[in-house]
């Protein structure tokens, strides 16, 4: 196959590439399963949300390490390179499917903030019309798709500020509303642990679903220019204004709303308008809302044909998806995941009451095993460098040990949990039949 038809363009900017990070951790797991988290473990959430920051911010460094030190390798080249073809086949394949989920719980939370507006309009329908603008998006120049994910990023972080704002400006009482001591609602009903210790721990997973995203960086490096310098810069950016986009705007939820009175079918950030007496507000909000999981769910579809892109170069996926367009663009793998997508679509016609909350636990389990085999490949490469990077983990390998122990202990500890039985068994079998797989395949 000639040259020009194996490779991609670089054509994400620094700006680029920082915001599509941001784009695909900021999206349903904050605006909407943020009321899930918050039915599961009450206002102690939070702390689910620092922990899962602090091991999202080591997993982070490590994976710029690593890319600086081996340069234009993304994630599942390094595990490639750590573990041999077998562990990296696991790890992108299971990845894609991880991506391809999020991209259809992505859409169908789109669909569904749309019946906001068209209540009549089944789900299926506002989904499928989602998928079709998406789709569209991502077969232009890489470069067109890294300017309209940083607008339609800032569009939505531009409305967590405003809505940080907005909240601590009403829970101050500076703005006035009809919410009664706002400030009581952390300790009221039951308390600020209201389901103990084992609430907060079992929020872990939609709050690992809700980081999951970060790691786009080191799929997207192989498109940036000059990733070298960049990405220690991108990755630090990233990882903090993540954590204050969560903690912040759930911390004002908990203030303005009882915990055990949030909605699980309206989003938080709507139903706190709403409550605040300005319903106006509340149609921008779910506007926003709508570009949110739009912009995450186009994070989604580069994530997925780039991972298939990555693997089909090292003979983990078909050949036949190193085709490349004119443009730069992995053809092959954006109609695989478009087909896939229009499949979960169709979940959505079959059990339109259930999907989202189905579809959004198994991405949980799958973004923590990526983590896992992110930590275990620095441990295995930090020996092998040629040259130590300037970004590097301190206390290593103290620290990547204690980020491995953290992930591993919710891993496990979400494999015996009664609740996530559904999410769990899809989980496994999915591990399984890649592992078999990896085994028995050729390239």
């Amino acid at each position: 196959m000639e040259k020009n038809q194996q490779d991609l363009k670089k054509g994400l900017l620094p700006r680029h590439v920082q915001f599509i990070a941001l784009a695909g951790m900021i999206g349903t797991g904050i605006f909407k399963g943020s009321s899930d988290t918050l039915s599961i473990a009450g206002p102690s959430v939070i702390f689910a949300y620092l922990l899962g920051g602090l091991l999202l911010l080591i997993v982070m460094v490590a994976l710029g390490e690593m890319a600086i030190a081996y340069p234009g390798m993304n994630v599942q080249h390094l595990v490639n390179k750590a573990f041999g073809h077998r562990v990296s086949f696991i790890v992108g394949w299971l990845y894609w499917i991880n991506w391809v989920i999020v991209t259809i719980v992505e859409l169908l939370a789109g669909g569904s903030f749309l019946q906001y507006w068209f209540p009549s309009l089944p789900l299926w329908l506002l989904s499928f019309l989602c998928a079709a603008i998406i789709i569209g998006i991502n077969l232009f120049h890489v470069k067109f798709y890294g300017e309209l994910e940083f607008w339609f990023a800032g569009i939505k972080i531009f409305a967590l500020i405003a809505f940080i704002i907005l909240g601590c400006l009403i829970l101050s009482g500076i703005v006035p509303s009809h919410i009664q001591h706002p400030i009581s609602n952390y300790t009221a009903h039951g308390g600020f642990f209201p389901h103990g210790l084992s609430g907060t721990l079992s929020a872990f997973l939609v709050v690992m679903f809700s980081y999951g995203g970060a790691e786009l960086i080191g799929v997207a490096v192989t498109e940036t220019q000059d990733s070298k310098r960049v990405l220690p810069k991108i990755i630090k950016g990233t990882v903090w204004r993540v954590i204050i986009f969560y903690i912040c705007p759930i911390l004002i939820i908990c203030g303005l709303v009882p915990w055990d009175k949030v909605s699980s079918v309206d989003s938080p950030f709507v139903q706190v308008f709403g409550i605040a007496g300005l319903p106006g507000a509340a149609n921008i909000m779910n506007f926003v809302l709508l570009t949110a999981v739009l912009s995450a769910a186009n994070s989604g579809i580069y994530a997925t044909s780039r991972t298939l892109f990555s693997m089909a170069q090292t003979g983990e996926a078909p050949k036949s998806i190193l085709k490349v367009s004119k443009n730069g663009i992995p053809l092959n793998g954006i109609f695989i995941t478009a087909i896939l997508i229009l499949i979960g679509v169709y979940l959505a016609y079959l059990t339109p009451e259930n999907i989202i909350n189905y579809l959004m636990t198994i991405p949980g389990f799958t973004i923590m095993f990526i983590w896992i085999s992110i930590c275990f490949s620095q441990l295995k490469l930090r020996p092998n460098y040629k040259e130590m990077p300037y970004f590097q983990v301190r206390w290593f390998p103290v620290t990547t040990i204690f980020a491995l122990i953290g992930l591993l202990t919710i891993f496990i500890s979400f494999l015996f949990n009664p609740n996530n039985i559904i999410g769990t068994g899809v989980s496994v079998i999915i591990i399984l039949l890649l592992t078999i797989l990896a085994f028995t395949h050729k390239k």
